[in-house]
C-alpha cells in the first residue's frame, strides 16, 4: 500500500526541515513557500493531511485555508499558529480547521496529528487488505472445486462487494491493482465453466437450482407474472450496466421505494447488444429470432443503434404468442438528454399501459467513447472511478428524474440490462476473410482464427448455441476474460487505441453476470 501523501504549507519551509525528515520515514511530504503555491499544489495532486501556517507573508493561512476546503473539504488541515489566541482560532474553527497546533512546534505534535488524521485510515486498509486477502484464498479454494451457478453467483457478489468496500475508504486506489490481478483467476475459472455448460443451457435454458436464467427468460421469469397484479408496468433496459455499477444507484434510490428485490441472470453469447438485447424482447435466441422473424433480424456485427430498431415489434409478438391479451403497450428508446428529459416529463402518463419498455443508451455510449475520448480516461482511470462516473451520471440523468416520480404512484418497476462490461487489458491479433465482423470482444466470419488458442471460445457448429446461420463455414471466436481482439493490420495502432477500454460481448463475470431489480413504491 502506498504512503499517505502530507502537504505542509508555510513561508519558512527550511526552517522545518528537520521535522519534514522525520515525516518522510513514513510518509510522501511536499511542500509549499506561500499559500498561492500550496494551493496550486493541492489542485494538482492528491492529499490526505495539510499542514498550514496560520501567519504568512501573501496569502494569510485563513485565506489559504478556505481555498483548501473549496478544492476538498474532505482533506483534513492542522493550522500551526504562533500562539493560542482565542480569536485566531475561533477564526480558524469558522474556517473548518480540522485541528491546530502551537509554536513553537515538537515532533510530538507532528506525530500526534498524523497519527490522528492518518493512522486510522491506513489501519483500516491494511485490516481490508488483509481481509481481502483471507477472503479471496477462501474463493479460490472454492473455484478449484468447480462452482456450479450458484456458487458462481456467490463469488461474483463477493468480489463486487469488496470493490466497493475499497470505494468507500480514501487510499483505496492503493489496492487498485492489486484488485485487478485478483480477478484474474476468477475470470479464467468462469471462462472455462461457461465453454463447459453453455451449450447444455442453450438447449434446455429454464432456470432450474444449478442453471441461470438466460437472457430470452427474462421477460418470462420476472416481467409477465407481475401482470396479476393489475398495475403499471414499467421495464427499464440500461444498456451496458454491470452489478456492481447497479449497487452504486441502488444507494441512492434506496429511500424512494418499498422494496428492492434484486436476481441475477446470465447474458447469452455474445454479450452484445444486437444478441442479447433482441433476445430479451424477443423471448428468443438470436438463431430463432432469425428463422421465425427474418424481417427483423440484424446480423449484429456492429454496436450502432439499427441493430435493434425492432424491438418493439418482438416484444408485441413475444406477448401474442404468450397470449397475454395486453392492448396497451408502450415502448421508447433514449438516446440523448433532450429526449430523455422529454420521456420523463410524460413518465406518469404511461400509467394507462399495461406495459410500458424504455431502453436507455447512455452506460453503452460511455464505455464505448472512453476508448475514443481522452478525456474519460483522464476522468474514470480505473475502476472505482468509473463506478463514481456511473454515480455522477445518474445523480443528474433523465432516469432518476423518472423513479422519482414513480416513487409516488402505485405502480411495478423493473430495471435490468442486457450485458455488461470488461476492462480490457490484453490484445491478441485474429484472423478471418474479409468479412469477419468487427466487433473487439467477438468476431465471425468464415474460419476466423485467433493467435493464442486459449484466450477465446471457438464456436463452429452454430445450431447448439442457437446463433444465427451463415455460411457452411462460418464461425465465432468469443473472447474469454479480459482480452480483446485486433487484425494484423495495423496491430499496434488498435492494440494501443483499445487498451485499458471497457468492451463486451465476450466471456467474463463482469459481461455475463448481470441484476435483475424489481422495485416496488411506497403508494402500494
Amino acid at each position: 500500500m502506498s504512503a499517505s501523501k502530507i502537504l505542509w504549507i508555510d513561508d519558512q519551509i527550511d526552517s522545518l526541515r528537520p521535522f519534514i525528515i522525520l515525516l518522510e520515514k513514513d510518509y510522501s511530504v511536499k511542500t509549499a513557500t506561500s499559500g498561492a503555491e500550496g494551493i496550486e499544489i493541492f489542485r494538482s495532486e492528491t492529499f490526505d493531511l495539510v499542514f498550514l501556517d496560520h501567519n504568512m507573508i501573501g496569502m494569510s493561512g485563513l485565506e489559504t485555508l478556505a481555498e483548501l476546503k473549496a478544492v476538498n473539504p474532505a482533506v483534513p488541515v492542522v493550522m500551526v499558529t504562533q500562539e493560542e489566541d482565542e480569536e485566531v482560532l475561533r477564526s480558524a474553527y469558522g474556517h473548518r480547521v480540522d485541528d491546530y497546533i502551537v509554536k513553537p512546534i515538537r515532533s510530538i505534535n507532528i506525530t500526534s496529528a498524523c497519527t490522528k488524521f492518518l493512522g486510522s485510515k491506513e489501519l483500516v486498509m491494511r485490516q481490508m487488505n488483509e481481509s481481502y486477502l483471507r477472503d479471496y484464498t477462501a474463493l479460490s479454494r472454492k473455484i478449484m472445486m468447480d462452482p456450479d451457478w450458484n456458487e458462481w453467483l456467490e463469488i461474483y457478489e463477493k468480489l463486487v462487494g469488496w470493490n466497493l468496500e475499497f470505494d468507500k475508504h480514501a487510499g483505496a486506489g492503493s489496492a487498485e491493482d492489486t484488485i485487478v490481478a485478483l480477478w484474474q483467476d476468477p475470470d479464467r475459472g468462469f471462462s472455462k465453466f461457461v465453454e463447459r455448460s453453455y451449450k447444455t443451457w442453450a438447449q434446455s435454458p429454464e432456470g432450474t437450482e444449478s442453471r441461470p436464467v438466460l437472457s430470452p427468460k427474462v421477460m418470462d421469469k420476472f416481467v409477465f407474472p407481475l401482470l396479476a397484479q393489475k398495475k403499471p408496468l414499467y421495464v427499464f433496459v440500461l444498456d451496458c450496466i454491470r452489478l456492481d455499477q447497479w449497487l452504486v444507484i441502488e444507494n441512492i434510490i434506496r429511500q424512494l421505494f418499498d422494496t428492492i428485490k434484486r436476481e441475477n441472470y446470465l447474458s447469452i453469447i455474445p454479450t452484445a447488444t444486437p444478441y442479447a438485447r433482441n433476445a430479451i424482447f424477443a423471448g428468443l435466441f438470436p438463431s430463432e429470432i432469425q428463422k421465425h422473424y427474418p424481417q427483423w433480424w440484424v446480423d449484429g456485427s456492429g454496436e450502432d443503434t439499427s441493430q435493434n430498431r425492432f424491438e418493439k415489434e418482438l416484444l408485441l409478438k413475444l406477448i401474442e404468442r404468450k397470449r397475454l391479451n395486453l392492448n396497451r403497450v408502450g415502448y421508447e428508446k433514449i438516446h440523448d438528454r433532450e429526449y430523455g428529459e422529454k420521456v420523463a416529463n410524460k413518465i406518469t402518463d404511461y400509467r394507462s399501459n399495461q406495459i410500458t419498455a424504455i431502453v436507455i443508451n447512455f452506460l453503452d455510449m460511455i464505455a464505448h467513447s472512453r476508448s475514443d475520448y481522452a478525456i474519460l480516461k483522464t476522468i474514470a482511470p480505473d475502476e472505482s472511478a468509473y463506478r463514481s462516473l456511473t454515480e455522477s451520471w445518474f445523480k443528474h440523468s433523465s432516469f432518476y428524474t423518472m423513479l422519482q416520480k414513480l416513487a409516488q404512484t402505485d405502480a411495478n418497476i423493473i430495471v435490468t440490462t442486457d450485458h455488461g462490461a470488461i476492462r480490457c487489458l490484453h490484445g491478441q491479433i485474429v484472423r478471418g476473410n474479409r468479412d469477419t465482423s468487427t466487433c473487439l470482444r467477438f468476431k465471425f466470419g468464415q474460419n476466423v482464427q485467433a493467435s493464442v488458442e486459449n484466450v477465446a471460445m471457438y464456436i463452429d457448429k452454430l445450431e447448439d448455441y442457437k446463433l444465427p446461420k451463415g455460411s457452411v463455414t462460418t464461425n465465432y471466436v468469443v473472447a474469454k476474460e479480459d482480452y480483446y481482439f485486433v487484425y494484423p493490420t495495423n496491430q499496434n495502432d488498435y492494440l494501443n487505441k483499445y487498451l485499458d477500454s471497457y468492451q463486451h460481448g465476450g466471456i467474463s463475470l463482469e459481461e455475463m453476470i448481470i441484476p435483475e431489480v424489481t422495485m416496488t413504491t411506497k403508494k402500494n
